[in-house]
């Protein structure tokens, strides 16, 4: 995605400040607005499909990554993203948390990922929309003990396509979900690092012998 894309999206966003305040019909709105009166730093963007195909029509990059972002971007139906960050910890609870992933358990929707860390708090969801066997959307929820990220993409994308919109102001992240997506081949990469440094150390200690 270049600059003035990114720049285009953006402006419409910002041009259109009523639809932004409208919530998909998931996302509790009494609930967003109690987040976003307790944050300190809010990042709101709210895109429907005459946007995003807006943009898309100022895409005329011959490089075929281009023409396949252009193609995803024309035939999705919105992209939804909140970003709230608080100044201390404590200042959103669980159940809040847990109202925003309730939202979310119906038929339609299927969790992919979902991790949690007693220790730290932290936790990840992501859910995929399935409507006659295909995919339609995807929803991904990322808390931290003072930040709470909200993406939700409405229309037929693939998780290996998201790193494709990460140019949209607000997305950036969404270039390393792809790999948040496969917790258990991340605990096989620590624990093969764990055997690395064991192997180190025995040889090092052997070389000192």
């Amino acid at each position: 995605m270049n600059y003035c894309i990114a720049t285009l999206l953006l402006s419409a966003t910002l041009a259109a400040p009523a639809l932004a305040q409208n919530s998909p019909l998931l996302i509790p709105p009494q609930l967003e607005k109690d987040l976003a009166a307790r944050a300190s730093d809010v990042t709101e963007v709210t895109l429907n499909k005459n946007m995003l195909a807006f943009a898309a029509q100022f895409m005329h990059g011959k490089d075929d990554d281009d023409a396949a972002t252009r193609h995803l971007i024309e035939g999705l139906d919105s992209i939804y993203v909140r970003d709230y960050e608080f100044d201390k910890e404590g200042q959103f609870s669980p159940d809040q948390i847990e109202q925003l992933r309730h939202s979310f358990q119906t038929p339609e929707w299927s969790a992919i990922v979902h991790e949690h860390e007693r220790r730290s708090g932290e936790s990840s969801d992501i859910l995929v929309k399935m409507v006659n066997g295909e995919n339609r959307g995807i929803f991904i929820l990322s808390v931290e003990p003072r930040d709470i990220s909200i993406v939700l993409i409405l229309g037929p994308i693939r998780l290996d396509q998201l790193a494709s919109l990460h140019g949209i102001g607000g997305l950036h992240g969404l270039a390393d979900i792809e790999h948040d997506t496969r917790p258990r081949d991340r605990d096989k990469e620590k624990e093969k690092n764990k055997d690395k440094d064991k192997v180190k150390n025995k040889d090092k200690k052997d070389g000192d012998q």
